[in-house]
């Protein structure tokens, strides 16, 4: 059997494997699967981590891959979905949270296909969708931007209100230095880079000095002008220390690798749930990166303690306070 991979690009990117025996699952054989994504694979984020998974996927279950970019309209969608029909693919992930009102609007045009979204509410047969618990990521930066900030202002540049983990860093703040003000302000796209930087001008004129870019398009240009006005940042997705290790702080992490390996096994065993499904710290599918050469070695030590507790309870600090009778500190 040639193992040789070779990557095509054309409007359809085919990822092709011989397969080496198959099982019956989900209904279909897992033989083919197809990728949608909502933009291009070199964001250096949130797509670019979408495509290493099915890499993963590629690799670890000999199946063939037919991926499309930028696939974002109701009409693109479903112009996909007919061309993987036609190929017999038997499970599709839409790469973004944009794709799970889509697929319940279209999946009963497709029975023979299992749809797989991320961070979207789904309910019915043959969906499911996969939730990254961005609150506690988005506490845990908090924590750490309450604990290293020298201007007692610190800055959040997110994407769009219903990111959890823009409360969930707006809370740690608050529980580890309510003294602290927490700029938040919302891009309403992941990738337009200048909107972003717009913001990041107005929050460094306001004093901020630790900054979270929750978006996968922008958060590289921000950690670049962070970078040039001597001020921190903390990564987002993936583990950005490789950016700046005197800028970056840590980075909120996403193993999107591993949540495709799991859906790609279970709908191998005909295992895939429906619904909802959760994942966080104590699934291993979420950690906070490397830290970045300002951060003391006695503040990771604290911060890693945190985690720790909180992959042990499943409850975080001010959590823990409360159930304790305790206040904040």
């Amino acid at each position: 059997m040639n193992k040789g991979k070779r990557i095509i690009i054309l409007f359809v990117i085919p990822l092709v494997l011989f397969l080496s025996g198959c099982q019956q699952a989900q209904g279909k054989p897992f033989e083919k699967v197809g990728l949608l994504l909502s933009h291009p694979i070199d964001d250096q984020g949130w797509n670019m981590k979408g495509y290493q998974g099915i890499l993963k996927v590629q690799s670890e279950f000999d199946v063939e891959v037919l991926m499309k970019e930028g696939v974002r309209s109701e009409g693109a969608v479903r112009k996909s979905l007919e061309e993987f029909e036609e190929e017999d693919v038997s499970l599709v992930i839409g790469h973004s949270q944009l794709y799970a009102d889509l697929f319940m609007k279209l999946k009963g045009d497709f029975p023979s296909i299992h749809f797989v979204s991320f961070n979207g509410d789904v309910e019915g047969e043959s969906i499911t969708s996969i939730h990254f618990n961005g609150y506690a990521m988005g506490y845990f930066a908090g924590m750490l931007a309450g604990e290293m900030t020298k201007t007692n202002t610190v800055g959040v540049i997110a994407a769009f209100p219903f990111q959890p983990e823009v409360e969930g860093f707006e809370d740690g703040v608050n529980y580890q230095a309510p003294e602290v003000d927490v700029k938040v302000d919302f891009v309403e796209s992941w990738v337009e880079e200048e909107a972003a930087l717009e913001i990041f001008e107005g929050m460094k004129n306001e004093g901020a000095d630790i900054y979270y870019p929750a978006g996968d398009g922008f958060h590289t240009a921000i950690i670049e002008e962070v970078k040039k006005e001597g001020l921190y940042a903390i990564g987002y997705v993936g583990d950005q220390l490789d950016l700046g290790a005197y800028t970056v702080l840590t980075s909120t992490v996403q193993e999107v690798e591993k949540m495709y390996e799991y859906v790609a096994e279970k709908f191998s065993k005909g295992e895939l749930e429906t619904g909802n499904k959760y994942f966080g710290f104590s699934d291993g599918v979420i950690s906070m990166g490397e830290y970045g050469k300002e951060v003391p070695s006695e503040t990771i030590s604290w911060l890693n303690e945190h985690v720790d507790t909180y992959i042990k309870t499943g409850h975080l600090p001010h959590e823990l306070d409360e159930s304790n009778g305790g206040g904040s500190q």
